[in-house]
């Protein structure tokens, strides 16, 4: 059960346009508000990772994402796999 209120003010064309879109979701605006801001919001938060490592890790680190990538074959096998939806008029 919802009992953590939240209020905000809004300009009406805005509001407008919210409930637009929430009308397009099948959603009333309380929910596609919610909705959206929490998906905004948890990628915010996924977008801020941070990790700490002392100088020789970080050289190593870093050699590793500037070395040249190895042979895969499982995935040069699967890019040559052409999408069923393709029509191959590229």
């Amino acid at each position: 059960m919802r009992d953590a209120s939240i209020n905000l003010r809004a300009l009406p064309e805005q509001r407008d346009l919210i409930d637009r879109a929430a009308t397009l979701l099948g959603k009333n605006r309380s929910d596609f508000m919610l909705e959206t801001a929490c998906e905004r919001a948890k990628n915010i938060v996924l977008d801020q990772v941070f990790f700490s490592l002392d100088e020789d890790k970080f050289r190593q680190f870093t050699a590793l994402l500037d070395a040249p990538q190895e042979a895969n074959p499982g995935l040069e096998r699967l890019m040559a796999v052409k999408a069923p939806w393709s029509t191959g008029n590229k």
